[in-house]
């Protein structure tokens, strides 16, 4: 898919980066959690149109975004607009998403049980421990009828849920420690970074969320630069790749299938993420 804005760029305007290489072409530090294959791709894509990918990879989600800020990198690729909208209102910051990329559907998985109706009564549920995520997480529970939480509650924490009304207790662990979690607790809701790197296959889910629904806006994954630099024609460019064809080939091999491709522009993103922030402050 192409998105409009960019398909007049030439290579005249790729120059506004932040260095360039050996050959004049610009260079664009990325930020991740990510390893998977279609990075490699992206990264591929990226060369043949001139544009070098310098790829930085961080161990934990707390990283890239104060390494943008900072400014040891330009753009970062990783999170969802809840999440980004939790940094920025944290840190009095203005991030700024300038495409989007997938939902990925955020599942309860379980070694112990076959089923949602399996788990029993008191059963402990691990959730991820930041706020964005930790928020869908309990949405998820929730959904699949093991919570019960205040209906008040935009962006709910454990202290939102009914414990008297509700089948299982949860426990706020490290969003890597979720996946390790699996052979202690009766189930546990795990992100999609840390489902690829212990092997977890996504379809083994017992319950999950829908990425097709509206409420799944706040979940969509952006490419992130500071506010100032959201007119670099380069970092829209990598938009653009990201949704080529190969790209997305291999986006879909890695979450098996489950990635739902995202196409909007920077300004429905950033109208998305107002709402998100407005959501944050007013549950302070």
């Amino acid at each position: 898919m192409v998105i409009p804005i960019l398909a007049a760029l030439t290579a005249t305007t790729l120059a506004g980066c932040s260095s360039a290489d050996d050959e004049g072409g610009p260079v664009v530090r990325i930020g991740t959690t990510e390893s998977s294959a279609e990075w490699d791709v992206f990264k591929e894509k990226a060369a043949e149109q001139g544009i070098t990918l310098q790829i930085q990879t961080y161990s934990d989600y707390s990283q890239p975004n104060i390494a943008l800020a900072q400014g040891q990198i330009d753009v970062n690729l990783f999170q969802h607009l809840q999440y980004l909208g939790g940094y920025n209102v944290a840190n009095a910051d203005d991030l700024t998403p300038i495409g989007a990329t997938q939902v990925v559907p955020l599942g309860l998985y379980s070694k112990k049980h076959g089923s949602v109706e399996d788990i029993p009564q008191g059963g402990e549920i691990a959730i991820p421990n930041d706020p964005s995520n930790q928020a869908r997480a309990l949405f998820v529970l929730e959904a699949a009828g093991l919570l019960t939480l205040d209906p008040e509650a935009k962006s709910p924490t454990p202290a939102d849920i009914d414990a008297g009304a509700s089948k299982v207790k949860v426990t706020p662990v490290d969003a890597a420690q979720t996946a390790l979690s699996l052979n202690s607790v009766d189930g546990s809701v795990v992100n999609n970074t840390y489902l690829e790197r212990s092997g977890i296959d996504p379809k083994s889910a017992l319950y999950q969320d829908d990425p097709n629904s509206p409420g799944a806006e706040p979940y969509i994954n952006v490419f992130v630069t500071r506010a100032d630099a959201t007119g670099n024609e380069t970092y829209l460019r990598l938009v653009e790749i990201w949704h080529d064809p190969a790209v997305q080939a291999a986006v879909s091999e890695t979450s098996k299938g489950t990635a739902v491709e995202v196409i909007k522009d920077e300004a429905a993103l950033t109208e998305i993420l107002r709402r998100v922030e407005q959501n944050i402050r007013d549950g302070q």
